[in-house]
């Protein structure tokens, strides 16, 4: 009398309460198996009702497939199933932390070369370096401008200048790094839209809350949008601070818990009073926490 029914990449089998095939329904193509319910309540309502085999069952069941008849089908659509897997499993949220995580990285880059930049310019003029404070304005004015034009435009003195006078070819080096630290901004900017795009699809609310790039930073700290829903507002708080943490927790007298992770960065935290912080950052996970389930 017919127990059993099991199914895999290949097809959908009946099997008695000694683990005898009995039936089978073998599909044409990898895409069946995903419909393999359907095959299955066609043979359950021939067989009446069939259970799903477990333990032993299964195992001694299992051991059909290794007969050549069928192994060789077995494996071929397994490999199939798994790079079809693979393929299904790169989702928007994959593509923000890897976009996140490139863009962190090019920050990094970006501040080494420019702190480069600066100290090779210092030797040509260290007053244009003192006068422009920020990296991204200072490589793009010194690419465009010549020094006379530079020092005019900051009420230098050229009589004052104590920056020694360089070859040209010399100049054309430090120029040549400036510009191609332009283009790592332009890249940044690029993926800033990039990945905004990528939020609006797959978290609109939770980058609405958060900004795109908390948003983004704090989904590649949690691994995934799934493992940032499941987490609670507690969590989501202090992402990020997890080293204070575990200070805290080795020892609880000597260092205070930790109010605040990622969070820190958010206007919210950055605009309240610094005894508010840690309410206004329990707040706003509590506020993310709703959001990101929404999205999800």
């Amino acid at each position: 009398m017919p127990k059993f029914i099991f199914s895999n990449v290949i097809g959908s089998f009946v099997f008695d309460e000694k683990h005898k095939l009995l039936d089978e329904v073998l599909f044409k193509e990898i895409g069946q198996y995903n419909d393999k319910k359907a095959y299955e309540d066609k043979l359950i309502k021939k067989y009446g009702n069939l259970a799903i085999p477990e333990g032993n069952d299964l195992c001694n069941i299992l051991m059909l497939f290794k007969d050549k008849k069928y192994f060789a089908q077995l494996y071929k659509g397994n490999i199939e199933l798994t790079r079809q897997s693979i393929r299904d499993s790169v989702s928007t949220d994959l593509l923000i932390i890897q976009t996140i995580s490139c863009m962190e990285e090019s920050d990094r880059a970006i501040n080494l070369l420019a702190k480069r930049l600066r100290e090779w310019y210092y030797l040509y003029s260290p007053e244009i370096s003192h006068k422009i404070e920020s990296h991204e304005k200072f490589a793009s004015e010194i690419t465009k401008k010549t020094k006379k034009e530079l020092l005019k435009e900051l009420n230098v003195d050229e009589k004052d200048v104590m920056g020694a006078e360089l070859k040209d070819k010399d100049v054309s080096a430090m120029l040549l790094l400036a510009s191609q630290i332009n283009n790592l901004y332009n890249l940044k900017k690029g993926y800033e839209d990039y990945l905004t795009d990528l939020e609006k699809e797959a978290c609109p609310n939770f980058m609405e809350v958060a900004g795109a790039t908390i948003a983004a930073k704090l989904l590649a700290h949690a691994g995934s949008l799934k493992r940032l829903v499941e987490m609670p507002s507690s969590t989501i708080q202090i992402l990020g601070a997890e080293k204070a943490l575990f200070r805290h927790m080795k020892n609880k007298k000597r260092n205070l818990p930790p109010k605040h992770g990622i969070l820190h960065e958010h206007q919210l935290i950055q605009k309240s009073k610094e005894g508010m912080h840690g309410k206004a950052a329990r707040a706003l996970a509590d506020k993310l926490s709703i959001a990101v389930k929404i999205d999800y």
